[in-house]
């Protein structure tokens, strides 16, 4: 069984002495971390003009969807985030996941022979269209939680869009793809311009500048210095220019120009939803995610058929702990497929996948000397760890290393003085998937790809309703009050890479950058959850640093290892001390995710 784990700064002072390629950033009236330095000075502008840690990750949620348009972000996007307010003592979950147009139905897809809701690289990315979320969730965390203005918040990313930033590797790397260029050449001029000047790639430090996204933004700041009143004015001004005005209407017409299924009248009934968090305990902790409209379970039940084993004997990233926890998310996944989704019988039963008894079951199922060669099947809650009919095999079989997450999304967190605290990934238009709009500057959200066109599956395409997502962010509460925040990109592999961070922290007492650092595994015995849903049994990813020794273990136990550049890259974990209110940051080196303090 796991241990019951003594107070974060005692097991920090066991991993001491492992080594890091960058020092822990700390301070105590703020810390913002990001996926780019810009990102996180653009919270961190925030905080040091007085704003709290709300406007901190507004103001870098915007500036991110300038300056990481190539991290599957747009502002045209999505995100989901959790968010403590340390005056009220109220944890809520902010779901900002855009849902599915009115005329997205599965009579649509069947009556073209689809079985799958398709996007790209190709002509079809217009079919998955969803409903911007991002901005209402960034407008409502402002109108709810901050204290600054629109103008304010977004002062940041327009400078950034109309003035440029100079461009970097990573983003460099990503245009230089064949097929994110070829994606641009499908619709309309415009983003060719834009990412390729002169039909080029830029060079690293070369400045870009993205003038009709700048002109996008804009329209928000204009909306704002243009309304009366309190700033909460400007706020609601903001938000029906987007969600009713010129914007949705820019939208709709590119949308149903290029043969898509998204209206401005879509939009124009969206709000973003702060709900309660889903709760579990794990080594005398309680850790808080999104409910089953996400994947964010995932970890929870994981962690539950974790808690029967004595994860620190086994050794941090040996073999045998490999394997285990592999295995552990295999389960946790075969359940995903079938019981997840945004429907009302699925959030209000999931509480029945994280019953202790029901988790153990499953957790017996894990056999120590042989890796589960196909996906297991689901369990049924009511039997306990029973398992009910066969594993989930829908995807298309494939083998080799999974790149459907490469291009990441990103994730954010900050926490101020006061103990605010919120973690936020945003995503959504990742360019060799989306459709560039050229009047926006950006590309639109192409995630209804993950609705199932079922009629009696929860996660079944339904108009207005939101695709079960792959997004998601956690806390960790000590002795009732969370002090960790807990983010990280990559689509399918988000939970796993989460999963792996919360055992550094909680099992192997690391602090936030050595959990961040260490390798990094993830098991595609899954139905993916991007088209064409790629299935690959038996398949573990593994980071390069994992040794050749381990891995000849892990396919000794039948593990079919693949070596991958990274299992969620951009990974973040922040802190903040109960007792002394210090408050502390890691920032995944595997991208140029930066940690800003003071």
């Amino acid at each position: 069984m796991s241990q019951s784990t003594p107070p974060i700064n005692e097991l920090e002072h066991h991993a001491a002495d492992r080594a890091t390629t960058r020092p822990v950033v700390s301070g105590t009236q703020g810390v913002v971390s990001a996926g780019h330095p810009l990102v996180s000075m653009a919270g961190m502008r925030m905080l040091l003009s007085g704003g709290n840690a709300f406007d901190a990750v507004v103001a870098a949620g915007f500036a991110a969807a300038v300056v990481e348009p190539t991290a599957s972000y747009t502002l045209c996007g999505e995100c989901v985030a959790l968010i403590h307010d340390a005056r009220t003592r109220e944890t809520m979950a902010l779901s900002g996941q855009g849902t599915a147009a009115a005329l997205a139905t599965v009579s649509f897809f069947r009556g073209r022979k689809l079985d799958r809701i398709p996007t790209g690289p190709g002509a079809s990315a217009h079919l998955s269209f969803t409903v911007p979320g991002a901005v209402d969730a960034y407008l409502t965390l402002l109108e709810t939680h901050g204290t600054k203005s629109v103008s304010d918040v977004l002062a940041p990313a327009v400078h950034y869009a109309e003035h440029g930033f100079p461009m970097y590797e990573y983003m460099r790397g990503l245009l230089d793809i064949p097929d994110t260029r070829k994606q641009f050449d499908l619709y309309p001029p415009g983003g060719t311009a834009v990412f390729y000047p002169g039909g080029r790639v830029p060079e690293v430090g070369e400045l870009f500048v993205q003038p009709a996204l700048g002109g996008t933004l804009r329209r928000l700041v204009e909306a704002d210095t243009k309304s009366r009143g309190h700033r909460t004015a400007g706020i609601a001004a903001a938000r029906e220019r987007f969600y009713r005005g010129d914007v949705a209407a820019t939208i709709g017409a590119f949308s149903e120009r290029v043969g898509g299924l998204l209206r401005a009248s879509d939009l124009a009934g969206y709000r973003a939803r702060l709900e309660a968090p889903l709760r579990t305990t794990f080594a005398g902790r309680e850790i808080l995610g999104q409910s089953a409209w996400t994947q964010g379970p995932v970890l929870m039940q994981a962690l539950g058929m974790l808690s029967t084993f004595d994860l620190r004997a086994l050794g941090h990233n040996s073999a045998r702990y490999i394997h285990v926890v592999a295995e552990a998310l295999k389960l946790a996944f075969a359940d995903r497929e079938q019981y997840y989704g945004d429907r009302e019988d699925a959030l209000g039963s999931i509480g029945d996948l994280l019953v202790p008894a029901y988790l153990q079951d499953r957790a017996a199922l894990i056999r120590h000397d042989r890796a589960a060669a196909e996906a297991p099947a689901p369990g049924d809650p009511r039997r306990r760890g029973v398992a009910r009919g066969a594993g989930a095999t829908a995807g298309v079989r494939a083998s080799g290393v999974s790149t459907a997450a490469a291009d990441g999304t990103t994730h954010i967190a900050a926490i101020d003085r006061e103990g605010n605290m919120i973690c936020l990934t945003p995503s959504g238009g990742v360019f060799r998937k989306s459709a560039f709009a050229p009047e926006l500057g950006c590309t639109l959200s192409t995630r209804s790809e993950m609705f199932v066109l079922e009629d009696d599956h929860p996660n079944g395409l339904v108009p207005g309703k939101r695709p079960r997502t792959t997004l998601v962010s956690y806390l960790i509460c000590e002795g009732g009050v969370p002090t960790m925040t807990i983010g990280c990109p990559g689509g399918d592999d988000q939970s796993q890479a989460d999963l792996q961070l919360v055992l550094n922290l909680l099992v192997f007492g690391m602090n936030p950058q050595q959990a961040v650092e260490v390798p990094r595994f993830s098991t595609q015995t899954l139905v993916n959850s991007f088209y064409p849903r790629v299935y690959r049994p038996g398949q573990l990813n593994v980071e390069p640093a994992i040794p050749e020794r381990t891995r000849a273990e892990l396919r000794a136990l039948g593990h079919d290892v693949s070596e991958t550049g990274a299992c969620g890259i951009g990974a973040v974990v922040t802190r903040r001390d109960p007792q002394t209110g210090v408050l502390s940051a890691g920032a995944d080196p595997r991208r140029p995710t930066y940690a800003l303090a003071w």
